[in-house]
């Protein structure tokens, strides 16, 4: 495998792929490794946004529960479109 050298690199980014690397348990080649990969898919592909399954889980659950919110004319109104004016 190639060796990679970061040069010059801003310390806020190094410092945020250090806690990436720890929070998961990486090293820090591993983790580069790994955003590399991710940034290469983004880049390449659509540009469509892949949740695992725990997280797709937890924000099917969300919009469940906020689409039990009872329509009245206040807050659950906020973000909802109504219909077209005149029909």
């Amino acid at each position: 495998m190639t060796d990679i050298v970061l040069r010059d690199a801003d310390p806020v980014l190094v410092d945020r792929i250090r806690r990436v690397a720890e929070a998961r348990g990486w090293t820090l080649p591993a983790a580069m490794q790994y955003l590399l990969e991710q940034g290469l898919h983004v880049y390449e592909g659509d540009g469509s946004v892949r949740l695992d399954l725990s997280e797709a889980d937890a924000l099917q659950a969300a919009i469940a529960a906020l689409e039990q919110i009872p329509s009245d004319p206040g807050y659950a109104a906020i973000g909802r479109v109504g219909p077209p004016a005149g029909g």
